[in-house]
């Protein structure tokens, strides 16, 4: 696999190697021992699946208490996933890495813990993966504004973003409790 650091370095693209052949496809989306000397440490709990149509914006979430890393994919579709630094003590609080996933790149990207994380489909709907280094716990989440101007999202043009309540009620990053 190959691995590029984004402009967070502790933000990962992994993009598999893939084996093709005239019946389809094969390629390793998890090898513990290939991510850890990539530098993506981790042990997964929990495996999500997330299905949403074209314009859907989730995010940005995060867990202060029980805080989760995550390795996240598109299996069908596309979108524009982002993480958002979240560690007050880090040379790169409050900015923004953002990549486009999709079932053709085959990207994976590793968002460590101490990240907001989030996503828009970008095709007509996408099915979007990921594991989780812990369980999600609906009573430790809290959520960022997606369009917070401090953070300077870049999201792509000409989509008007659907969202959760959960989501609309997000916070600013002024008003928002991080980690340390």
């Amino acid at each position: 696999m190959k691995v590029t650091p984004t402009r967070i370095a502790d933000v990962l693209i992994i993009e598999p190697i893939v084996f093709p052949d005239e019946r389809g496809c094969f390629f390793e989306s998890w090898n513990e021992r290939e991510f850890e000397s990539a530098g993506c440490k981790a042990q997964f709990v929990q495996d999500n699946h997330s299905r949403s149509s074209r314009g859907v914006l989730r995010g940005l979430h995060y867990q202060l208490q029980r805080p989760q890393g995550k390795l996240v994919r598109v299996v069908r579709g596309r979108v524009f996933d982002v993480a958002v630094d979240l560690r007050k003590s880090s040379p790169t609080f409050g900015r923004w890495v953002g990549v486009e996933l999709s079932e053709h790149n085959r990207f994976l990207l590793w968002i460590p813990v101490g990240f907001a994380h989030g996503f828009i489909v970008l095709s007509a709907d996408a099915d979007f993966l990921y594991k989780a280094t812990d369980y999600y716990a609906p009573e430790y989440e809290h959520c960022l504004i997606w369009n917070d101007p401090a953070i300077g999202i870049e999201w792509p043009h000409g989509l008007e973003p659907t969202l959760s309540a959960k989501d609309r009620a997000g916070v600013l990053l002024h008003d928002a409790e991080v980690f340390t």
